[in-house]
């Protein structure tokens, strides 16, 4: 992955398999999702190139969304401890201080993951960009009362903002 961000005319000049390795990995380990979205080209502008990732997770049969879902790591969980984030993932975490827990917290965001996990049968998933690890548990704990097709609502549509947030890291306004 190039520092620099992209152009949205190097994005639409791209043949199909240079936009999936490009993009593929944007929503966890799911490059359905760029392959759907690269349908949509060529964007006018990075907002439509976001809304085509996005619809493409919208429009998905629900058992392709559960599986979406079920590839996003848990927050402060064992691949981080173990350092096996995906690199955008692992620099998200780190910037909502998810690295730099005490043993406290720790123990607090592995009950919580847990229960999460066991209620919904889906990892905890919230846009952690811009947040602090206190709104993070806040956060984890006001959804852990949501009905189930609440929740699996919210966790979409988190899905979709760490979606518009790795493109827009990537890809020039």
């Amino acid at each position: 992955m190039s520092t620099q961000p992209l152009t949205l005319a190097a994005v639409n000049r791209m043949d199909e398999d240079a936009f999936v390795a490009s993009f593929g990995d944007i929503a966890e380990h799911s490059p359905w999702v760029a392959k759907v979205a690269e349908r949509a080209r060529p964007y006018p502008d990075r907002t439509a190139m976001v809304a085509a990732f996005v619809e493409a997770v919208a429009e998905a049969e629900q058992e392709a969304q559960l599986a979406l879902l079920r590839e996003h790591p848990d927050l402060a969980g064992r691949a981080a401890i173990a350092g096996e984030l995906a690199p955008e993932s692992r620099n998200e975490q780190t910037g909502a201080g998810l690295d730099r827990m005490t043993a406290d917290e720790y123990d607090r965001f592995s009950r919580l993951n847990a229960t999460y996990r066991d209620r919904y049968g889906i990892p905890f998933i919230l846009a952690v960009k811009g947040a602090t690890k206190d709104q993070v548990l806040a956060a984890f704990e006001a959804r852990l009362d949501n009905p189930a097709d609440i929740e699996f609502a919210t966790a979409l549509t988190q899905v979709q903002r760490i979606i518009r947030f790795r493109l827009e890291d990537r890809v020039s306004a």
